[in-house]
């Protein structure tokens, strides 16, 4: 599925989805960068309960960004990860979990995507690095300017696999990173963080949400817990749904197109490396201080609320007089259902099914359509009623015909749009383009940095001379702010320019009759007369669809199941397919990481790898050569870039991969051998968690066997545990892997606070000199005083000499008040009460208590609970209650929910019913 033709389509059909997210920037005082604070109150006016990050769609951008220059080493890539996660969290601001995943080791059906992603990665980065050496010598031999090309080694994104030595170190990175944050980040104090590196099997998301899954099936599990996903893949909206929770956000950043990138020759913007012409930068400000900024701003974050979208789906999939009841959950998982036959990352996409055509909608119609006569739902808790999605896919097939008629015929018309834009373009456009200080400009946007020429007199005069033959000056030559000839200035425009692009051969022609005979030919090699064949790559597509779906409600179905074509069959082929199975192989186990290197890296990327093993991809002799070709093939199929083709690259043979490596597994070393492992998910809490002191007796008493978690201890959260070999233990010093960042010399949350005293102190309080009180706890701090009709106002109020009245007995204000305090009273007036919390100091910046320990305020029974301003109109006798403030405010200022989404001890709405997991585990492999 094409994330950006899903996002777009999405939005503009279901708009009031996408929320604009309120990010509160960290602020700079006297030259030091003050963080933000995310203990104060979601400025979103919404509390998050979890976050979970898919990390893979954070460690690309940050590592080989495309908007700006790539970091110059690993250290710096870690830092920019760093960041981004705090910029995240800032926004989000969880107050009971944190779940980071990284993509582990993939099912079978997932490494074929991975496969040819990398192989493609690894031939468009050498075919870029020869055009870009290509491009520099034409340009350096016409003397243009190009900085000095840097001297660095190309940095191969293949490199982010489960397996290799960059995962492993961004492990141990993530690791000082949580740590260093649960010490020092108020934010962080009262969190549970869970981190599943690269050494847990499975994908990053579907470990998101197997733990989700995990924890619905628990029978206390509270479903009210607000979860916010980040993530930009198109599935993350389906995996959402997946999770029947009401309270589900997606954070991601904003889909913006076209986004300005630099050239990577002079580092400019406005144009690639094939059109780059050598020309001086522009010099950007007076006294060119802007030289390093970036047009473009920070990319921007968006809230998905999957709850409107449910909204949405219930009106449009809502239908009247049916045979059955109708069920807006078993509706929403149809549609999930639907939405895999337009593209996902395992299938691919049927021929008469684009998204950009309203694929989707077509699907709906017919569902809505056929419903009457299926009698019942497609789906159930993650399996397919076969029989029922034959009446869809055969209703589809009879419209095939037309929809690829119609599909040409808007190409056609696209195509005559486009050449006339061109004449009408090149009619309006003059036919030669002056250069240098003449090239014309946009209103407003030349700079005050624009060139300024020396002597314009005599550069007019060139100009105007360019049409005259002459031996010094040729006609495409413009001229420089002194006056001498520049040749890559002014360009003549041809006049041969060809009003239309070539376009890429069809051999199918999907819109002229005999289609179907030539797409079976041409794609798969066969004639469509062959029934067997197309009977076995619908049955292979059949089982991807059941797999799929499987393995988005309950988990990996199978480990070594995967779709073996390139190609997918029509919807009028899916007949008969009610009879045919769809169960898997049980028992399967994933791939080991470098097993899985061994299956989806190019022999380009082998240095990754041991040298044995390396040598397997490109020994001749080896048995495995085959399957790392230098070259491939990539088929268009009817699109018109390279990237949206298909990689005809040979299907990996596990059993001949397997036998293969088991000649080269004694060569692996100790450290190759730990990173070949798998592993699991690693909790972390700071000292002030509930869960702490729990913890720290287990490896205290140095516990063997797997521990239940306490849920009253952990929000809720329920599971087993472990002791880790490589615990962050309190008061251990936690080494930074990077070295522009400090070791952990007191890993704990609590700090000595900061000396008060100066160094003059001791003798003024021993002088005989009165002792004046401190107003707060900053020394520096300027009081604010009451005027003189502040003073008239509380005396008409307060009489004088009594220390009764209407504010004697006043409860305090809220634990987040931040008003100004009076200033003592001269001697003889009556005292006025400070409006103080009763909080300790060391409360001041306490997270939220676990919202299931929260009081709670029923609606019918009882009174409202006394809201700030009601508390401050209470008779002058009633006592003040320090627990009273407790309900109103958590210690960290930000008020509880109200009770309005059904409590948070006694649930009485109950969640989804779902199977209960298999008890084994996911990481049980032996």
């Amino acid at each position: 599925m094409g994330v950006p033709a899903f996002f777009r389509w999405l939005s503009r059909k279901y708009p009031s989805i996408i929320v604009n997210c309120v990010e509160e920037k960290p602020k700079e005082c006297n030259g030091v960068k003050v963080p933000v604070d995310a203990s104060k109150p979601n400025p979103n006016d919404v509390e998050f309960d979890n976050l979970y990050l898919d990390m893979n769609g954070i460690i690309h951008p940050c590592t080989h960004p495309e908007d700006k220059p790539a970091p110059k080493n690993e250290d710096e890539m870690m830092v920019a990860i760093f960041e981004y996660i705090d910029r995240l969290f800032n926004i989000v601001r969880p107050r009971r979990l944190l779940y980071m995943a990284i993509d582990g080791v993939a099912p079978r059906a997932k490494m074929n995507q991975q496969r040819s992603r990398r192989f493609r990665a690894s031939k468009e980065g050498m075919e870029a690095a020869v055009e870009k050496q290509r491009v520099r010598e034409e340009i350096l031999a016409k003397g243009g300017f190009l900085p000095p090309e840097e001297i660095k080694e190309r940095f191969d994104s293949n490199c982010i696999t489960p397996g290799t030595e960059f995962m492993d170190n961004l492990a141990k990175c993530l690791r000082y990173y949580i740590a260093d944050r649960l010490n020092n980040d108020p934010g962080w104090k009262n969190l549970t963080v869970i981190l599943s590196d690269a050494s847990a099997p499975g994908e990053g998301e579907h470990k998101i949400m197997d733990y989700i899954r995990r924890q619905r099936a628990q029978p206390n599990h509270d479903p009210n817990t607000h979860h916010c996903l980040c993530g930009a893949d198109a599935d993350l909206i389906m995996l959402g749904l997946a999770t029947h929770e009401p309270n589900f956000t997606i954070i991601r950043e904003e889909f913006k197109p076209n986004k300005p990138k630099p050239c990577g020759l002079c580092n400019q913007f406005g144009h690639e490396v094939k059109d780059c012409e050598g020309l001086p930068r522009e010099k950007k400000g007076k006294h060119d201080e802007l030289a390093d900024s970036l047009p473009c701003a920070e990319g921007e974050f968006i809230f998905l609320r999957l709850n409107v979208l449910r909204e949405y789906l219930e009106r449009e999939l809502t239908m009247a007089s049916l045979p059955f009841t109708f069920d807006v959950e078993r509706s929403i998982d149809d549609w999930v259902f639907m939405c895999f036959f337009v593209g996902n990352d395992f299938l691919p996409h049927l021929p008469s099914l684009e998204i950009r055509e309203g694929a989707i909608d077509r699907l709906v119609n017919i569902y809505k359509n056929v419903v009457h006569k299926t009698g019942g739902y497609l789906t159930e808790s993650g399996y397919v009623n076969l029989q029922r999605v034959q009446m869809i896919m055969l209703a589809v097939g009879e419209v095939e015909d037309s929809i690829f008629k119609k599909r040409k015929d808007d190409e056609d018309s696209f195509r005559r749009r486009q050449k006339e834009k061109r004449k009408r373009m090149k009619r309006d456009q003059p036919a030669f383009t002056p250069g240098g200080i003449l090239t014309p400009h946009a209103l407003g946007s030349r700079n005050s940095g624009s060139q300024v020429a020396n002597n314009p007199r005599q550069a007019a005069y060139e100009m105007r001379m360019q049409n005259n033959s002459s031996p010094s000056v040729s006609p495409n030559t413009s001229f420089t702010s002194d006056g001498s000839p520049s040749p890559l200035g002014g360009m003549k425009r041809k006049a041969d320019d060809s009003d239309s692009e070539p376009e890429p051969e069809d051999n199918v022609r999907l819109w002229e009759a005999g289609w179907k005979q030539r797409y079976y030919k041409n794609k798969f090699d066969v004639d469509a007369a062959d029934e067997k064949f197309r009977r076995k790559v619908v049955q292979s597509y059949v089982e991807g669809l059941c797999w799929v779906l499987r393995y988005y409600y309950q988990g990996c179905a199978s480990w070594k199941w995967y779709y073996p074509f390139h190609y997918a069959p029509f919807a009028s082929d899916f007949e008969g397919i009610a009879d045919l199975p769809s169960d898997f192989e049980k028992g399967t186990k994933p791939f080991k990481p470098l097993e899985q290197l061994m299956g989806v890296f190019p022999a380009a990327s082998g240095n990754f790898l041991p040298p044995s093993w390396r040598k397997l991809m490109s020994d001749p002799d080896s048995s495995i050569i085959d399957f790392y070709p230098e070259d491939f093939a990539i088929d268009l199929n009817g699109k018109k870039y390279a990237w949206q083709g298909v990689a005809l690259l040979p299907f990996v043979d596990e059993r001949r991969l397997r036998a293969a490596l088991e000649e080269v597994y004694p060569d692996l070393t100790p450290e190759e051998t730990r990173r070949n492992s798998l592993g699991g998910d690693v909790l972390f809490v700071g000292k002030h968690h509930q869960l702490h002191d729990f913890i720290s007796e287990l490896y205290q008493t140095g516990s063997t066997e797997p521990v239940d978690v306490p849920p009253e201890l952990c929000h809720g959260i329920q599971g087993k545990f472990s002791l880790d070999e490589e615990a962050i233990l309190p008061d251990q010093v936690v080494c930074s892997p990077v070295p522009m960042l400090r070791d952990l010399t007191q890993n704990t949350a609590i700090r000595k606070p900061a000396p008060v005293l100066k160094p003059g102190d001791w003798e003024k309080s021993s002088n005989g000199r009165q002792w004046k009180p401190q107003l707060g706890f900053n020394r520096d701090r300027r009081p604010v005083h009451l005027d003189q009709a502040a003073f008239r106002t509380l005396g008409h109020v307060m009489p004088r000499g009594s220390g009764t009245g209407i504010y004697s007995n006043a409860a305090p204000p809220p634990v987040n008040y931040q008003g100004n305090l009076y200033r003592p009273l001269l001697r003889g007036q009556a005292q006025i009460p400070k409006l103080m919390s009763n909080m300790r100091p060391q409360d001041s910046w306490r997270g939220p208590p676990p919202l299931f320990q929260q009081p709670r305020f029923d609606r019918g029974v009882g009174a409202e609970p006394l809201l700030p301003w009601n508390r401050m109109l209470q008779t002058q006798n009633a006592g003040f209650q320090p627990n009273q403030y407790q309900m109103l405010a958590g210690p960290g200022g930000y008020p509880p929910r109200r009770d309005d989404r059904g409590g948070r001890q006694g649930y009485p709405r109950e969640g989804r019913k779902y199977p209960l997991p298999p008890p084994s585990g996911r990481y049980n492999w032996n």
